[in-house]
């Protein structure tokens, strides 16, 4: 059983990076586009106008984890989501095209797909899965409320730096985190 105030952070915190990776993308929408033809998925961005649609789909995950009727359909389309980028990262890692934007960090960042991004990916995959758990009945306190803010923001922090710290040159991490020699 989740505890009420693990599974509130979990969600919230999966809310949270939904809700920021649409915004990124709907600041720019040529640009999200580009970087999505990018991925070798041209063809689909001129036929399905995905350059709106996935974007409105993150905003939809997002406002569905907040929502406990909705929370397992949200979570499952999230994860579904997140490892169809692993997919295409992965696809293209393995072509050699590991200079392409991710588009991860919005229309502004060129930061270019990695391998670390998929472990990110299948990561925050599970802890959509771990957000379906069954949640016990313990009622929340506003200790827990302050737990959860204050949580959400550390793991907003944490997340922001990680991506920073990762995107740096290559020359610190291991060989095995490197996408390309």
């Amino acid at each position: 059983m989740l505890d009420p105030a693990v599974g509130s952070l979990i969600t919230g915190a999966l809310a949270l990076l939904f809700a920021a990776a649409a915004r990124h993308k709907l600041r720019d929408p040529t640009q999200f586009a580009a970087v999505f033809a990018d991925y070798g998925l041209a063809s689909w961005v001129s036929r399905l106008r995905l350059t709106w649609i996935v974007p409105l789909f993150e905003l939809a995950i997002a406002a569905g984890l907040l929502i406990r009727a909705t929370r397992t359909t949200a979570a499952s389309a999230g994860a579904l989501l997140l490892l169809g980028y692993a997919a295409a990262i992965g696809i293209n890692l393995r072509a050699g095209r590991s200079a392409i934007a991710c588009g991860c960090g919005g229309p502004d960042e060129g930061q270019p797909i990695a391998g670390w991004m998929l472990w990110r990916n299948w990561l925050l995959a599970a802890a959509l899965g771990a957000s379906v758990l069954p949640w016990s009945a313990r009622a929340l306190e506003w200790t827990d409320g302050v737990t959860i803010g204050f949580g959400l923001m550390a793991l907003a922090l944490l997340h922001a730096s990680a991506e920073r710290l990762l995107a740096q040159p290559r020359t610190w991490r291991p060989a095995s985190w490197r996408s390309a020699p």
